[in-house]
Order: structure tokens, then C-alpha cells, then sequence
């Protein structure tokens, strides 16, 4: 039997409560919980549990471009 692939779609830090909702109504993935370490600035080598989507490759990168844009739109507002 072959395993389906799946991948993790992490949300940034701060990422606005509306835009991880309107992911979660509009793909087809599995809201999970991820420890991830940080490397950056004073941070190096913490851990910390992120909120995650996963999924088909395919429907993760369809909702990756969809997390960008509207990142992008809430920045530029």
C-alpha cells in the first residue's frame, strides 16, 4: 500500500485570526499543532509550537499562495 504524502504549512507568528480561519473553511487540510525551533534574533535555539496545516502537497501550496497574499494585503492596509 502506498502512503499518501503529506506536508505542513506553518502560520507565521501573528498571523491575523481571519486569515487562519478563512484556510481553515476554504482547503482541504488538517489544522495541527507543530515544536518548531526558532533561529532568529534572540531566539536562537528556543522551541516553540506553532499552528500548522496539513495536507496534500497540492492543497498546501494552493493555501500557502492564498496566507501570502493576504498577509501582504493586511501589511499594505
Amino acid at each position: 500500500m502506498t502512503e499518501i504524502e503529506e506536508v505542513d504549512l506553518i502560520i507565521p507568528p501573528g498571523t491575523p485570526r481571519t486569515i487562519i480561519r478563512d484556510i481553515a473553511s476554504m482547503f482541504d487540510l488538517e489544522m495541527v499543532s507543530v515544536t518548531r525551533p526558532l533561529s532568529y534574533a534572540n531566539m536562537v535555539n528556543d522551541e516553540r509550537e506553532l499552528i500548522a496545516f496539513r495536507g496534500s502537497p497540492e492543497e498546501a501550496a494552493k493555501a500557502e499562495e492564498y496566507l501570502v497574499q493576504k498577509i501582504r494585503e493586511f501589511i499594505d492596509s
